[in-house]
């Protein structure tokens, strides 16, 4: 089990692959907007965060209360299942799995989120988390405070859109996976998990083809509802037949068409 997260001191700046280099140990307070070098209206993601489509002073009260951003060491845990729920959080560098615990108390992967993603919604409904959000890697989060954001969004239509989109994404995404784990053979499991991967990095202007795989075979094999030793055959099948190519975590797409042909999709 994780420790709670606590943030990387503001002199470990984080790298262009989104890791972060490490300090002294020393730990500092999480950091005050006025001090950040990117603001939303910098930032690379904004196109795929709340502040989306808002108008130059929209953007500037939209800043003031996204206050704080916390780094997270690869392992940290962002939040807890059980632990009360006050904030969501943008991704703004680095990735995030989530986990459940299964009934027989095996934990269950139950997302994988990248910058640009907004997690903590579980929270909303019941004012408590229900699971736990652990750093794949060294990863940087802006906290959203929900209820000054809910103040924003009752006089900022765009935002209150926003809000409701991201909203109706988590549900799209939940109802995705139930049709992964119930319908889906093993390889197409795979083949949408890849495609997914994909297309998100694509969004965020990255190669759609070649990218690292932040989870283990176990851990893809826990989202997937895959064992292990299926997750590798897998791999081991695909390179085989030249759908990709891997490279311990590094994955390349060499035929992506054949991969939507698996699962039924058109090209």
């Amino acid at each position: 089990m994780t420790l709670p997260a606590k943030p990387i001191p503001a002199a470990s700046q984080p790298n262009g692959s989104g890791a972060s280099r490490q300090g002294d140990g020393a730990r500092a307070p999480v950091i005050s907007i006025r001090d950040l070098k990117a603001h939303c209206s910098t930032c690379s993601m904004r196109e795929l965060c709340l502040p989306v489509g808002l108008n130059a002073e929209e953007l500037r009260q939209v800043e003031t209360v996204f206050g704080n951003r916390v780094k997270l060491r690869k392992g940290d845990s962002l939040y807890r299942a059980g632990e009360a729920f006050s904030s969501l959080y943008a991704i703004r560098i680095g990735s995030l799995k989530t986990t459940v615990l299964a009934e027989d108390g095996r934990e269950q992967v139950s997302g994988y989120h990248m910058l640009g993603d907004i997690i903590g919604l579980d929270g909303i409904g019941t004012d408590h988390h229900g699971c736990q959000a652990v750093a794949l890697e060294d990863t940087e989060v802006c906290v959203l405070p929900f209820e000054r954001l809910e103040d924003l969004a009752r006089n900022m239509t765009a935002l209150q859109h926003n809000l409701y989109q991201f909203l109706s994404r988590e549900i799209s995404r939940d109802h995705h996976i139930m049709l992964l784990l119930g319908s889906m053979r093993a390889e197409e499991r795979l083949a949408v998990f890849l495609l997914n991967l994909s297309d998100r990095y694509r969004r965020r202007g990255y190669s759609s083809t070649e990218f690292v795989l932040r989870m283990t075979r176990e851990e893809i094999g826990s989202y997937l509802g895959l064992k292990l030793e299926t997750v590798s055959r897998l791999f081991s099948r695909f390179q085989e037949t030249g759908l990709i190519q891997v490279q311990g975590r590094a994955v390349k797409l060499l035929d992506p068409a054949a991969l939507k042909q698996l699962v039924g999709q058109r090209s």
